[in-house]
């Protein structure tokens, strides 16, 4: 048996191909210790190897751990023994040099196949989400519109008081399409606190409106929603709070505008 027959065998064996005869002889010269069988056998686990860490993705765990397994238990490699004579197959023309490299090819094609379906599923899943996420900014963006084009929308500026004199924002506000707040030049707030903003009507008590914290450079937004049972606002304010922000004022206040 010369060694590009070996070679065959080897591969059809590392992907669990071979039966009846021709596993009964390849399984001979391993057990054998026929150097030529088991060294085949173990440079068709390198490239069976080197192609699934080329492709972006991993094969199904099974087919990796059941080849780890044929190789392993092949026999370590030791000085070739005798071996008994060997029935000889019937001649294939060509077998060698053509299915070799059939199986080369198949096997790529296998590995790759696995590779660009993973891929194109994961670029569905990411368009689709980019979509979602496109959809959802543009209808916010069609409330902001909506909400300054109303003629009953407040559009309420709120100055910066002593702890940050720079802030500034704009709230532009509508008791039944809520409003839109957007502030600059705040401080970045410290580690377990953020920014609240409130809604001030008449001698009632303030009302939370919102969190929202700020960018590097001082800059936050926050979408308010219609505030139950509130329909005209006299002032808007923020406070500096616990995150999550707290049912009544309780910090130190950055902001404030009147209607």
């Amino acid at each position: 048996m010369n060694r590009d027959e070996i070679g065959e065998l080897a591969a059809a064996y590392a992907l669990g191909g071979l039966e009846g005869e021709e596993l009964a002889r390849f399984e001979a010269l391993l057990e054998a210790g026929d150097a030529d069988a088991l060294r085949a056998l173990r440079e068709c686990g390198d490239t069976l190897v080197g192609l699934a860490a080329a492709a972006p993705e991993p094969p199904p765990a099974g087919v990796k751990a059941a080849l780890l397994e044929r190789i392993a238990a092949a026999p370590a490699t030791r000085p070739s023994a005798p071996t008994r004579p060997l029935p000889r197959r019937r001649p294939r023309a060509l077998w060698p040099v053509v299915l070799s490299g059939a199986m080369a090819a198949g096997l790529a094609a296998v590995v790759v196949g696995w590779s660009v379906s993973s891929t194109y599923e994961k670029r569905l899943d990411a368009l689709a989400r980019d979509a979602e996420q496109l959809r959802a900014e543009l209808r916010a963006q069609q409330a902001v519109i909506a909400i300054l084009r109303d003629p009953a929308t407040q559009v309420v500026a709120l100055a910066g008081l002593p702890p940050a004199p720079a802030a500034r924002a704009r709230m532009m506000w509508h008791a039944q399409a809520g409003g839109v707040f957007v502030a600059t030049g705040l401080p970045a707030p410290p580690e377990g606190k953020a920014y609240q903003l409130w809604a001030i009507a008449g001698t009632n008590a303030p009302v939370s409106a919102g969190v929202f914290t700020v960018d590097a450079s001082g800059t936050g937004s926050l979408a308010v929603r219609p505030l139950p049972g509130v329909s005209a606002v006299n002032a808007f304010a923020v406070t500096l709070e616990p995150v999550g922000g707290l049912p009544a004022p309780s910090g130190d206040m950055y902001l404030l505008g009147k209607s």
